[in-house]
């Protein structure tokens, strides 16, 4: 017997209720291009421009016609959508056309091999489970010829054909008087405890401050909130926090972790120690622009730095393109345009088309472990509808010579005169724009001095950025949201297909609000 039907909100309700004291807690019916319809009391459709875009997922709006038509066919075909363990070719054509990309755009003629998964978390979490694959080799076999050098030295003292030599007193503690196979045996214990220590530490990561990488169990230690991170701090990555753009830090910070193992040789009839750098750095962890910390851009300078430092140290990058990615910036990877090149690139959101959830881990081939293939998996990775979906995606960016691009640009450069137009009518209100084409940011000064209590609250609440989505929303039909972890921003990520009567209309929303904050006006924002 079926039970009878609840209305008892069971899917995420604190959530939905946090949603409801800003007003934002809207059901929307329908949608094409930049607009979104919800339904008013007498059941009527009401336009709403969308400037949230999915969170960067829809670079092409919501519901392109050649996407649409493309997921209605495949369905209508009806194509195997799992089929795990079978031949994938849409994946394989959808792996070449972004290797022909990251060609095009960074000069590299190494190929990069793909893992697709659903979502940007999961193509994070892909890459630095690879990179401690191929980290775990390396702390293999430094071991083994640890092990092997120790038994040479062995060999050569217990034969007489090799005498310690004065490091390997010093470094055994003992002296001239012992045996030289005794002073070798204590060297050889000290050795084994200090290399076991530092082996079997955990990988350092580091990541940048401000710096959202996805909230899954590993992923989220890589997230710099420590509101995401902190309550789970003991299941997974250990990682390192550097300051953006502060290259003095970086440097700092990599010297702070460095570790060295000791090694035995043999030359010229002496057994000496050498220290060995240890492989203690699992990746390091960048986003271009960063979404969820307020859209702050790395700098080229920082870049180079970061390149350089990572190839000293022999510690693989790891580019996060999952919100700047896919051609948003006007650029398909807005790495490229600062010169990062990526040992390893994530990229989600726009990739499904709006429709089919998608994500790709890509690792350059000098890194690449075919047996990872074997250790890694997804029911639903490279899955026979995404997969289309994102060559179909790829084919629209790249077709009338990157057109997509430029309007990326193109769009991206109008939307942001609209907003520096409002932080220079109103700098006491708005601090700053930020961005680069289709992800760009409107920062807020703070409330916290304001004369209304209501929007000191605000600012001691740290929710201003969403009081004001819900103003947005509420009195100019305006759908735009703050970035997470700094929500005095109001992110700004519509598609390419955005147009000028959208953005004016954006513009003088934003007037509106400006004026409100700068008024102290307790009842404008009160839902």
């Amino acid at each position: 017997m079926n039970p009878e039907p609840t209305d008892r909100e069971l899917a995420e309700p604190h959530l939905l209720g946090t949603l409801a004291t800003v007003g934002v807690n809207v059901e929307y019916v329908r949608a094409h291009g930049d607009t979104l319809y919800r339904l008013d009391e007498e059941g009527r459709e009401i336009p709403v421009t969308d400037f949230a875009g999915g969170y960067g997922a829809l670079v092409l709006g919501h519901n392109h016609p050649e996407i649409t038509a493309l997921a209605q066919d495949l369905l209508e075909r009806q194509v195997p959508v799992y089929t795990q363990f079978s031949r994938h070719p849409a994946a394989n054509r959808a792996a070449n056309l972004i290797n022909d990309i990251i060609r095009r755009e960074t000069g590299t003629e190494e190929p990069y091999f793909a893992f697709f998964a659903s979502t940007g978390a999961e193509a994070v979490e892909a890459a630095t489970k690879h990179a401690e694959f191929v980290r775990s080799q390396r702390l293999a076999a430094l071991a083994t010829g640890i092990d092997e050098n120790v038994a040479s030295a062995r060999a050569a003292v217990a034969a007489g054909g090799a005498e310690p030599g004065p490091d390997v007193y010093e470094r055994a503690g003992a002296d001239t008087a012992q045996a030289a196979d005794q002073v070798l045996e204590h060297l050889v214990a000290r050795l084994e405890r200090h290399n076991d220590e530092v082996l079997s530490r955990p990988p350092v990561y580091f990541a940048l401050e401000g710096s959202f990488h996805g909230k899954l169990a590993g992923s989220v230690q890589l997230t710099h909130n420590p509101g995401f991170r902190t309550p789970f701090a003991a299941m997974a990555a250990r990682a390192r926090f550097v300051p953006m753009n502060e290259g003095e830090a970086l440097v700092k910070a990599v010297e702070e972790e460095r570790a060295v193992v000791w090694d035995l040789v043999v030359e010229d009839g002496r057994v000496g120690v050498v220290e060995r750098p240890a492989p203690v750095f699992g990746a390091f962890l960048v986003e271009p622009i960063q979404g969820e910390g307020g859209i702050h851009e790395v700098g080229r300078e920082f870049a180079e730095r970061i390149q350089a430092v990572c190839a000293e140290i022999e510690c693989p990058i790891i580019v996060d393109e999952v919100q700047s990615g896919m051609g948003r910036t006007g650029d398909f990877l807005a790495s490229a345009r600062i010169g990062l090149r990526g040992d390893y690139y994530a990229l989600a959101k726009s990739l499904g088309g709006g429709i089919a959830k998608s994500s790709v881990m890509l690792v350059r081939e000098q890194h690449y472990r075919a047996e990872f293939e074997l250790v890694h998996s997804s029911t639903f990775a490279k899955d026979g509808f995404s997969t289309p979906v994102a060559v179909r995606v790829l084919e629209l960016l790249e077709a009338d010579g990157g057109a997509a691009y430029s309007r990326a640009r193109e769009r991206g450069e109008r939307l942001r005169l609209a907003l520096e137009r409002v932080r220079e009518d109103f700098p006491d209100v708005v601090a700053q724009v930020r961005g680069r084409g289709l992800m760009l940011g409107l920062e807020f000064r703070s409330t916290a001095d304001s004369p209304s209590e209501l929007f000191r609250f605000f600012a001691e609440a740290d929710v201003l950025g969403y009081v004001l989505s819900g103003y947005l929303l509420r009195e100019h039909d305006i759908r735009a949201l703050p970035t997470a972890s700094a929500v005095n921003t109001l992110r700004f990520a519509p598609s390419i297909g955005i147009g000028d009567e959208q953005i004016d209309r954006l513009e003088q929303a934003l007037r509106n609000v400006a004026l409100v904050l700068r008024e102290s006006d307790e009842q404008a924002l009160t839902p």
